[in-house]
């Protein structure tokens, strides 16, 4: 079985890393309105999503909980300003659910803008809401972030959770980039982003636990780390986790000393904001990935005791 602390210092070099470099973590108030303004949230957003998750799973050390609520404090009230750039944004793309998304990890973990929330509950009256074209992983993303918000999710997840590529099944070996990434984002939507393994349906978590370690060994071998950290976050979704050991050791070796996550191959070269942009997500990964992981490992150690 996979070293735990081999595990857990992935994810604890990975928050160095975060918060090291969090003034990356920036919006571009004037930016060409064709290029999006709200584009600059994402990165904003999976980090709340990811430092919720750490404090849920309760496994991180005290140096990893507090770097996780100092990013929190920061994103919140140096770049969000207190929640006012979300209303921005969303003054700016009304019916964009962005801010939506961006918000919910936020006040899950006890911030509050009211004027987001005003504009959720208004939104959700809307028929636009329901005719927002998205995927069906997006879609399905969307109805579970208003279930946990306290909104009647439009549509419901029931009704969309046969809608994705994954619910289908199909031939394994047509797994490319864009769908395994879809694959990921269905588990962490249908499992509340790990919490509930019982939330994959039984016919789906068995396929899963066949074809997974396929695609993780694939994807190991291209070197591929930000596709290969999200599978490994699957893994820790699944009922029964493999953990791989070599998955993980060839993870973990990847990691750069500073604690950031290559996304291909090797650390890419430029100037640090566009180095930035191109390494925090794998990062951001690497630290879900591993927070999941060691809880699980944690929990199998105390299971076999």
């Amino acid at each position: 079985m996979t070293d735990t602390r081999l595990i857990h210092n992935v994810g604890a070099g990975a928050l160095e890393w975060l918060w090291a470099h969090r003034d990356g973590f920036q919006l571009e108030p004037d930016v060409d309105p064709e290029i999006g303004f709200l584009e600059r949230f994402k990165p904003i957003g999976e980090l709340a999503m990811i430092c919720k998750v750490l404090f849920r799973e309760g496994v991180a050390g005290s140096r990893q909980a507090q770097l996780a609520r100092q990013l929190l404090d920061h994103a919140w009230r140096e770049t969000l300003d207190g929640g006012r750039m979300l209303v921005r944004g969303q003054l700016t793309e009304p019916l964009s659910p962005i801010p939506f998304e961006v918000y919910l990890p936020f006040k899950e973990l006890g911030y509050s803008q009211p004027e987001i929330e005003r504009a959720a509950r208004l939104n959700h009256r809307l028929d636009s809401w329901v005719a927002f074209e998205a995927t069906p992983t997006r879609r399905l993303g969307l109805s579970a972030f208003q279930r946990r918000f306290g909104l009647p999710p439009r549509p419901p997840e029931a009704e969309l959770r046969d809608t994705t590529w994954l619910a289908r099944t199909p031939e394994p070996w047509t797994v490319e980039g864009h769908i395994a990434y879809d694959v990921t984002h269905n588990v962490f939507h249908l499992t509340d982003w790990g919490e509930r393994p019982d939330g994959l349906p039984p016919g789906t978590a068995e396929y899963l636990a066949t074809w997974l370690p396929v695609w993780i060994d694939d994807w190991l071998d291209l070197e591929r780390w930000d596709l290969l950290g999200e599978l490994l976050v699957v893994d820790a979704c699944l009922p029964r986790p493999t953990l791989d050991e070599r998955a993980w050791e060839g993870f973990a070796a990847a990691q750069q000393p500073d604690g950031a996550m290559p996304a291909l191959r090797t650390m890419p070269q430029g100037a640090p904001d566009e180095v930035f942009d191109i390494v925090y997500h794998p990062t951001l990964v690497a630290a879900y990935a591993s927070v999941l992981a060691t809880s699980r490992s944690l929990s199998r150690l105390v299971q076999a005791s």
